[in-house]
């Protein structure tokens, strides 16, 4: 991964920053989610939070509970690092390292693995994340990136 890549992930969180979330814009980014799978026959699980709170779930046909163990160690990695799980590896990449060679966290715990995304708001920072894991990384975290992308356009669309 070049530090072309980076800054365009990097480019992407700046971008991808919401005027609020509530438990509604939950269930929206939530449902949007399993409206995109659905669309791919992507075989998914889907996770929402904010903060400690799980406010949204969902596991589509060809998911199982390795999916959701993912979920978790994809989530460790956003919630440790306040970025995505794709861009904290990509660093560890453009670097000529991995994460799991060079970040000294327990792989059984954090995946730097792509597809968790931090949802951040303004004027607070960030305030939790979703997830998805199923796919290749690179492919769960555009699915992510696509539904808050269309979130946050649905903001716009609210204030008309």
């Amino acid at each position: 991964m070049s530090s072309s890549e980076v800054r365009e992930l990097e480019a992407q969180e700046g971008r991808l920053v919401l005027p609020r979330f509530t438990y509604e814009d939950a269930w929206t980014l939530g449902t949007l989610l399993v409206s995109l799978a659905r669309e791919r026959r992507a075989p998914v699980a889907i996770d929402v939070r904010r903060g400690a709170q799980q406010l949204f779930h969902c596991a589509l046909p060809g998911s199982s509970a390795d999916n959701d163990a993912w979920i978790d160690r994809k989530r460790r990695v956003v919630e440790r690092y306040g970025e995505s799980s794709f861009l904290v590896g990509a660093r560890f990449r453009a670097k000529g390292t991995t994460f799991e060679a060079s970040s000294r966290l327990d792989p059984d715990r954090y995946a730097a693995h792509g597809g968790s995304f931090p949802i951040g708001v303004e004027g607070a920072g960030m305030i939790g994340s979703v997830t998805v894991s199923g796919l290749p990384q690179a492919e769960d975290h555009a699915l992510v990136v696509e539904a808050l992308e269309r979130l946050l356009s649905s903001y716009g669309a609210d204030a008309g």
